[in-house]
């Protein structure tokens, strides 16, 4: 393809300014004319010696300063929810959207977990442990308040 030196100048500026390759294909037909396809326009752009820019990466928004990224900060449990003790972790398990740890009356932990079908899974540290039906219900109670915070 061979423009003239007007266009290389224009197309130039267009990389200058950031002008991706799908975009100077597009105002190649449109402004000059010059219909290609992407491989041709790519080919063009080599064959002038441009680079077109890398995009810049998106800007990380940092995590709030209270939050500590590595460890599971305990939350107290909510009112009326005085013997079981939840937790949530910081870097969630893999396959989860959010998990955590329960400590039960009894003084018995556990992992659990909600899944991304939103099923809540508890696997306790002690293999058979079952907890008793009020902890299990005030669990279910903390862990709800919880999550709610978290905006789930």
């Amino acid at each position: 393809m061979k423009l003239d030196e007007a266009q290389r100048l224009t197309v130039a500026k267009w990389i200058a300014d950031g002008a991706k390759l799908s975009e100077i294909q597009s105002r190649l037909a449109a402004e000059f004319g010059v219909k290609l396809t992407y491989m041709e326009a790519r080919f063009l752009v080599d064959d002038l010696k441009l680079t077109p820019k890398d995009p810049e990466p998106p800007k990380v928004v940092e995590p709030p300063a209270t939050a500590s990224p590595v460890e599971a900060k305990p939350i107290p449990p909510a009112p009326g929810a005085g013997k079981v003790a939840v937790s949530v972790d910081q870097i969630t398990k893999p396959g989860s959207i959010v998990s955590g740890k329960v400590a039960f009356s009894d003084g018995q932990t556990a992992d659990w977990y909600l899944d991304q079908t939103g099923r809540l899974g508890v696997v306790p540290k002690q293999p058979g442990y079952k907890p008793s039906a009020a902890d299990v219900a005030d669990f279910q109670l903390a862990l709800q308040q919880e999550v709610a915070k978290l905006g789930f």
